[in-house]
């Protein structure tokens, strides 16, 4: 069926929010989204019907352990596990893998070696570089083909060694869009002995992720790139987590999911994210489809990538026929995320970014803190590049507007 745009977008209440008049065209996507309004009903419901500590014996208490429960359920069917447990919330990505970074530092010595891919946010490099410094480990860099814009397979293997013990990877690259054949690499990693932590920060707002099928040891997410609250997810092995040396307070839960908590929840930003995963299950109810949660989170996912490829079709051949431009990314919607970069050879991206913002084009430039990127890109490492990036509930009409707006600025 047609995706159900405009109620879509009816959801969305910041859509329609002007500025003097002006309207918004938020292409700034990839670097959060907007939230609907399940999520904010359910931040809403908490603060007003229940906001309370857990783990005592009053209504509000019993009722955020309800609902804590039933978010880690609903995170499990949605990353692809059975296993509530082997899902931890924390405060953000980055927070989250430097806290596991600090864990597995206890399983390696010194002349171990871990593997950094050259497409990863910064948020999964700094916290291994300085894991590899701390406990005398060394680093190798896993470049990306420029042809493909990924991490092939043929580059990994030469990477590999008995002495391997980790391989850092994204899902997605947030600059150039480019997606990895994670269960791939997986499984070339696993086959020397290595663990693997997955970044699918850019990956989880546009196509569905199933962890046991990519066979991953640690994978990572962040709730306000898909939708949410600003919150950080990663999942775990169970047989991982229980065996990780974990830093917490000598008085708190060995059990799983809480064994990695470290302070009280935001509660009020979990009910959020319960409710933006009942969103998913909403829009594939209007899809006209019934079934397990599982099922609706896929169909939901499926209208939603059919049809941002569409607009990414439409946005890239518009950017494509632009003098002067150069994408950093490839050229087509194929082994992709709509995640688009590009510099100008008469334009820095600051000059154009607050340009487009000037007239509601919402974007963002710099090296978007995928510093490893723009130094094997070449990019002047202050101005990095323009980056766009697009969601489900944008439009044909958005596209075609921001596409007139970026050729006059560059004009």
């Amino acid at each position: 069926m047609t995706f159900p745009i405009e109620q879509v977008r009816a959801n969305f209440p910041s859509l329609s929010t002007t500025d003097d008049g002006q309207r918004r065209i938020y292409f700034d996507n990839a670097a959060g989204t907007q939230v609907p309004l399940h999520t904010i009903d359910r931040i809403t419901d908490y603060f007003q019907r229940y906001n309370s500590n857990t783990g005592v014996f009053n209504a509000t208490s019993v009722e955020v352990d309800a609902m804590f429960a039933e978010t880690t359920a609903a995170l499990a069917d949605f990353l692809g596990t059975s296993d509530p447990g082997e899902v931890i919330i924390g405060a953000n990505m980055t927070t989250l893998t430097y806290q596991l970074s600090r864990s597995l530092a206890h399983r390696f010595v010194p002349g171990d070696e871990i593997i950094i891919s050259r497409m990863e946010h910064e948020g999964n490099v700094t916290p291994w570089l300085q894991m590899a410094e701390d406990n005398g480990l060394t680093v190798r860099w896993l470049d990306f083909d420029r042809d493909t814009w990924c991490v092939e397979p043929e580059a990994l293997i030469p990477l590999l060694n008995e002495r391997t013990k980790l391989l850092a990877l994204n899902y997605a690259s947030n600059m150039t869009g480019g997606v990895n054949d994670v269960k791939a690499l997986a499984r070339l990693a696993h086959e020397s002995g290595a663990l693997v932590y997955v970044d699918a920060v850019q990956f989880a707002s546009h196509r569905l992720i199933d962890v046991k099928d990519l066979d991953v040891d640690f994978l990572a997410c962040s709730p306000y790139k898909y939708f949410g609250p600003h919150l950080g997810v990663v999942y775990g092995r169970r047989d991982l987590l229980e065996s990780l040396h974990a830093y917490k307070l000598r008085c708190a839960s060995e059990e799983l999911p809480y064994r990695f908590s470290v302070g009280t929840p935001a509660f009020e930003l979990i009910a959020g994210l319960l409710g933006t995963l009942e969103y998913f299950q909403w829009l594939a109810g209007l899809m006209g489809v019934t079934g397990s949660r599982r099922e609706l989170f896929s169909v939901a996912y499926s209208a939603m990538g059919e049809y941002e490829d569409h607009l990414s079709t439409l946005l890239l051949e518009g950017l494509l026929s632009i003098p002067g431009l150069r994408l950093q990314g490839s050229k087509s919607v194929a082994r992709r995320v709509a995640t688009f970069s590009f510099v100008h050879d008469q334009h820095a991206p600051s000059d154009i970014a607050k340009a487009l913002s000037s007239q509601g084009l919402y974007c963002h430039w710099g090296d978007n803190y995928a510093v490893e990127v723009g130094k094997a890109l070449g990019l002047d490492p202050v101005e990095g590049v323009l980056r766009l990036g697009l969601a489900h509930y944008n439009t044909e009409g958005e596209v075609y507007e921001a596409l007139e707006i970026i050729r006059r600025v560059l004009a």
